[in-house]
């Protein structure tokens, strides 16, 4: 055998590998997953499996290239002092609903987002959690702003 087939080999060898490089850091990744309990004057109405993003890669990863998101699931954002939040939907392809929370798991704010909207959705004051969850959950389930969801044993 020649030394062309062993570099025509070697390349296709190398390509693959960089393909499969590129596949899996493309891929989203799920985040650790909590069951977050959704109460109203001290009973459980609903509750939602979130993915907890806490460091700023995660938090700006969000739920971006997602094809799908079923109900009851979502994605808390935490962050380490009260804020104003600002969320996009860049790269984010499915619809989502957004809660805006207080430190005390207080809902402050829900509001809709629209796949590939670049216009900032802004908290009206600030605040300590983002829940996103596909858009229209918290309709569906009869949450609403002064529910409480119960945030324990995050960190």
């Amino acid at each position: 055998m020649n030394s062309s087939f062993f570099f025509i080999n070697k390349t296709r060898y190398f390509l693959f590998f960089l393909f499969i490089i590129f596949f899996v850091s493309c891929t989203p990744q799920k985040l650790p997953v909590k069951e977050l309990p959704v109460q109203r004057n001290g009973v459980q109405i609903a509750s939602v499996k979130a993915e907890i993003a806490k460091n700023d890669e995660e938090k700006s990863q969000g739920l971006m290239h997602r094809k799908k998101l079923d109900d009851g699931e979502g994605m808390l954002f935490i962050y380490n002092r009260d804020q104003i939040l600002s969320f996009w939907m860049k790269n984010t392809l499915i619809p989502l609903s957004i809660a805006f929370i207080a430190s005390d798991g207080r809902i402050i704010d829900i509001k809709d987002m629209y796949p590939h909207d670049e216009n900032p959705v802004i908290s009206s004051r600030s605040l300590r959690y983002a829940l996103e969850v596909p858009q229209g959950w918290f309709a569906r389930t009869g949450i609403t702003a002064g529910d409480i969801v119960i945030i324990n044993n995050i960190d």
